[in-house]
This record gives structure tokens, C-alpha cells and sequence, in this order.
């Protein structure tokens, strides 16, 4: 019987961001091939029920509250870090033999611990952190969270040279990230982004406007929205609809102010889908460089045309499937050549998305590394 303890840095329920869509269905895929899951979850607060999504995928639920110690900010451990830290963690994973999957570097607090009980470790890569905290200190504009980004970065960069290699794989989500974590530790696995998409949508020719959604709470996102509301501004004959629960009251009121633009709020995964569908192109940008966003598979599987930047991705099979623009003209440009173009794309992305990137091909490759090798 094939089991695995998998330690989430967050409870991954509902899957409503990038990090917790890839760990919920990772999950599902490999408990959909008979891989018995021991579910270790740090969380703010210890949800008073376990979501039947959660329970129907794994076979144990733990959780673990995060420590609220604004003095671990003076740690030489990276804050994200050492504020998951458990000892009953460790009593929990030494009462059910079986190999252990990290999802992320900040749940690693007690890997010198737990590598001294010989477990076979493993690591899901989400970001390398140095460059992740680095760009969120670039992006943002607020003074004493830019320090705190900056400082995060700096601890991260010894913390992930110390660590990389102490995994018998490390689960890259990126190209970029591949070849970094293979100059640390020679240990490093591709295995893409998990997004819980079956089947590439097959819509009409036309949508009814541009669509940008994204976490507006994350400075990177922020950052991204403002030059897009800056293109339409410039082109009032074309519709945007931006896409977020998490808008302050300075950005809706800016958009409010903006007759052909429109704020609306996700709320479910369900409306969701109903806005990519609608869409007839998506705006993806980033100024991060830091792998495949999964808000591209979600864009290319259900909606239509998709214009991105450099940093939405780094595998060139998914950057043939959209019109890629170097800079804010060359995206300006695309959103009006295309915007009396058909679409007819849901064949060519039906071949490449469902043979390459399907969830469960991609967890057949990690149980083959975990419990082959």
C-alpha cells in the first residue's frame, strides 16, 4: 500500500490561489491512483470542520496553528519558516512510516529533526524564495513591507543553498527553477504546475470582453492591474472586466471612475469559469519571474484568445499557445488586432495541454520518483 505524509503550508481547501491549487490537486491525483494521503496542514486558525473535498482524498487530516511571534522576524530562519514549526508535527509523522512531501520550503522548520528519523524526504519547490521575496519587494510600494520583502529574500538565499540538498528529489514547478535547484543539489525533478483542469473547452468565435483576474491583495498583481487599466484608458472602444474579491477602496473607486472598465467579484470557482468563458481574450502579466502562473492553465483550458508577458511562463509549448507581448505596446497591440479576430485555437491547445499537462500524468511521474526509485 503506497502512503505519504504530504506537509501543506496551508490548509488547501477551497483551491483559490496558485500554491494551494497545486497542493489540492496534487492530492486528488495521486489519491485517484491509490496513494493514501496523511495530510499535515499549518493554518492561522483550526478550521471547526474538514471539507468533504479534503476528506473523500486522504486518509488523516492534522493541523498545526502557526506561531503569531512578531520577534520571529529576527530570526536568521526566514519568517514565512519559522513560524511553521510543530512538535506535533514530528510525533504525528513518526507514528505512520512512510516517505515525507514538503510543499514549499516554509514548512521545513523541523527538517534537521526529521532527517535524523531516516525518512525518504521530498520537497515541492513552489518558488525559489530569494527571487519570489525579491520581487514582491520590487513590486511594492508600501516602505516598511519593502524592507521586510527585502530582508525575507536575503535570509531565503542561504536557506535554500543550506537545505536543496538535503531531499532525495526536489519537485520543480519551472524550467528556471530546475536549472537553479540543479546547481544546488543535483537532485531536481520538472514537474509542472497541478491545476485541475480535464478538458480543454471548446467556446464560439467570439467573447464578449478582456478579462484580468488575479489576487489584488498581492503587490505583484497590483502592479500588473495598474499598467492594464492604463492600456484600456487609451482604448475606450474596447471592454475590461477585472476579476477579484480582494480590490481596495482606492482601485475601485479608480475603476469606477473608467466607463469601460469593470470591477466584479469571484466569489466561487463556478463565476469564475463563467468570466474565462465569456472572455474573448485574457491579460495575463507579471513582473516576477517565477515559473507557469495557474491562472494560465485556467485561461487556455477555459477561454479563448490569452496575450501574456515573459514572466507568465517559461515552458515554450504553453508560450506557442498565446500572443506574447515584450512590452506594454507590443500587448496594446495585440488587444486591438484581436479583437474582431475568431477564435479557433481549442484544437491545437486540446493536443498539446491534454497529453502534456493533465494532472494525472504528472502525478504518475512523482510516484514513479517516490515510490519506485
Amino acid at each position: 500500500m503506497k502512503a505519504l505524509h504530504v506537509i501543506s503550508f496551508n490548509y488547501p481547501y477551497p483551491p483559490s490561489y496558485g500554491g494551494v491549487i497545486d497542493v489540492y490537486y496534487k492530492i486528488k491525483a495521486l489519491s485517484d491512483l491509490g496513494v493514501k494521503i496523511h495530510l499535515h496542514c499549518f493554518v492561522n486558525q483550526v478550521p471547526e470542520k474538514i471539507d468533504p473535498e479534503i476528506t473523500h482524498i486522504t486518509e488523516n487530516v492534522f493541523f498545526y496553528q502557526k506561531k503569531k511571534n512578531p520577534f520571529l522576524y529576527f530570526s536568521f530562519t526566514p519568517f514565512a519558516v519559522a513560524i511553521r514549526n510543530s512538535v506535533s508535527l514530528l510525533h504525528n509523522l513518526e507514528k505512520i512510516e512512510a516517505p515525507i512531501l514538503f510543499e514549499g520550503l516554509q514548512t521545513t522548520s523541523l527538517l534537521s529533526k526529521i532527517k535524523s528519523k531516516k525518512y525518504a524526504l521530498y520537497l515541492r519547490l513552489h518558488n525559489n524564495e530569494a527571487e519570489y521575496y525579491k520581487g514582491l519587494s520590487f513590486s511594492e510600494k508600501n516602505i516598511f513591507k519593502k524592507i521586510i520583502y527585502k530582508i525575507e529574500a536575503i535570509k531565503y538565499g542561504g536557506y535554500q543553498k543550506k537545505n536543496l540538498k538535503e531531499f532525495k528529489s526536489v519537485f520543480c514547478l519551472s524550467e528556471k527553477e530546475y536549472r537553479e535547484t540543479e546547481e544546488y543539489s543535483e537532485n531536481a525533478k520538472l514537474i509542472h504546475i497541478f491545476h485541475g483542469n480535464h478538458q480543454v473547452k471548446v467556446l464560439n468565435k467570439k467573447g464578449d470582453y478582456f478579462l484580468f483576474h488575479g489576487d489584488l491583495s498581492i503587490s505583484d498583481n497590483k502592479k500588473a492591474l495598474e499598467e492594464v487599466i492604463e492600456l484600456f484608458k487609451g482604448l475606450p472602444d474596447h471592454k475590461l472586466v477585472v476579476a477579484s474579491d480582494r480590490a481596495s477602496d482606492d482601485l475601485k473607486k479608480k475603476i469606477n471612475s473608467i466607463e469601460n472598465i469593470n470591477l466584479v467579484p469571484i466569489e466561487t470557482n463556478q463565476n469564475l469559469y463563467h468570466l474565462l468563458e465569456n472572455a474573448h481574450a485574457n491579460i495575463l502579466l507579471s513582473f516576477q519571474n517565477s515559473g507557469t502562473k495557474v491562472k494560465l492553465f485556467n485561461s487556455l483550458y477555459n477561454s479563448r484568445f490569452v496575450i501574456i508577458n515573459q514572466n507568465i511562463t517559461d515552458d515554450h509549448s504553453l508560450k506557442d499557445l498565446c500572443l506574447y507581448g515584450s512590452n506594454l505596446q507590443e500587448i496594446r497591440q495585440h488587444i486591438i488586432d484581436i479583437a474582431e479576430r475568431d477564435y479557433t485555437g481549442s484544437e491545437r491547445r486540446k493536443t498539446i495541454l491534454e497529453k502534456s499537462h493533465s494532472d494525472e500524468s504528472k502525478a504518475e511521474e512523482m510516484i514513479k520518483v517516490i515510490f519506485i526509485d
